[in-house]
């Protein structure tokens, strides 16, 4: 029978934003109202501990990104969604999977190399063991539940490559047992830096680059009218930035009126403030009911304490049955 188990994770570094939600939880909410997938989706804490933070900074990241990511539609009546520090078999699994996974394979990943750029020099600067190991941590989030599939974009394909030579190894070693994870193709948008459209949209790079999640209507067009157009180009394609804005509005469902816009350009037509003014009202209008249902579960503080609790229950029992076998296969002793 096909491994019919989905998992992915997303990191607590800040509130959602659009394109978080577009590029990854949207189609999240889709596949599990599919029902075609047993659905796992994880608040990946002890990832974003890989950088320097504050610690009170990160608990509160990681319950409003719970929050968050309940208020966008994941049910858990559905979907298996917790977090990770609350199911400690990830941290055990880490470790015996780092046992079977090459220091060659982790010199080569290229985050490490671009995270630890970003900290050398840095007045202070300190490099962790974590953020050099943490490949293993994200294959043992994924091998705990044996999942067949994580839902990725194609630009994202390469990072789920170390998860399956970890699988290959370890199942050559000790016998097979884990299944190699396969991507699950996602035709979800890209969205661009409202500020600098060459790259890609991220809290990292500031306030004015991104659209929060759960933002106010006068925030929302604040963003949108500052977004960048075209910077004085005179040919005749579309900007990266009318592009970028053209797939909010798509991502929103307004294809009609982006179709409409696309048209009016090939003509020669530049409107951009109706095109930011459509862009804004899509928004506005999408974001309105998600933020309500936001403000609902964040009041019911003791709902929510029980939801997270049981949640994490739930992950546990499933991971619990596979360091139990893992342990058996690796020689360890039985508890």
């Amino acid at each position: 029978m096909t491994n019919k188990i989905i998992f992915s994770g997303i990191q607590p570094t800040g509130d959602l934003h659009i394109g978080n939600y577009f590029g990854a939880v949207q189609n999240w909410v889709r596949l599990q109202n599919e029902g075609d997938y047993k659905c796992i989706y994880c608040v990946v804490d002890l990832h974003a501990m890989t950088m320097p933070y504050e610690p009170a900074t990160l608990k509160k990241n990681t319950e409003n990104l719970f929050v968050d990511l309940l208020a966008a539609g994941l049910e858990p009546s559905k979907s298996t969604v917790f977090i990770q520090s609350m199911v400690p078999e990830h941290t055990e699994l880490t470790w015996i999977l780092s046992c079977v996974c090459s220091y060659g394979d982790l010199t080569r990943q290229t985050q490490f190399k671009e995270k630890s750029e970003q900290l050398d020099g840095a007045a202070g600067a300190f490099i962790s063991t974590g953020l050099f190991t943490y490949p293993v941590l994200q294959a043992a989030d994924i091998l705990l539940y044996r999942a067949g599939f994580v839902p990725v974009g194609k630009d994202q394909e390469q990072h789920l490559e170390l998860s399956r030579e970890v699988a290959r190894r370890f199942n050559f070693t000790f016998g097979e047992f884990f299944p190699e994870p396969a991507v699950l193709s996602t035709e979800t948008p890209k969205l661009l830096s409202l500020a600098d459209p060459a790259r890609k949209m991220s809290k990292s790079l500031g306030e004015k680059h991104v659209v929060p999640m759960f933002a106010d209507e006068k925030t929302i067009r604040a963003r949108i009218r500052s977004a960048v157009t075209d910077v004085g180009e005179d040919g005749t394609e579309r900007s990266p930035g009318v592009d970028n804005l053209l797939s909010i509005l798509r991502a929103c469902g307004q294809t009609g009126q982006a179709a409409t816009f696309e048209k009016e350009y090939e003509s020669g037509q530049r409107r951009y403030a109706p095109l930011k003014d459509a862009v804004g009202e899509a928004l506005v209008e999408m974001i309105g009911g998600l933020r309500a249902r936001r403000t609902e579960i964040a009041a019911d503080r003791e709902g929510l304490r029980k939801t997270m609790w049981d949640s994490a229950q739930q992950a546990r029992e499933m991971a619990a049955q596979t360091i139990k076998e893992t342990r058996k296969l690796v020689g360890l002793p039985k508890r």
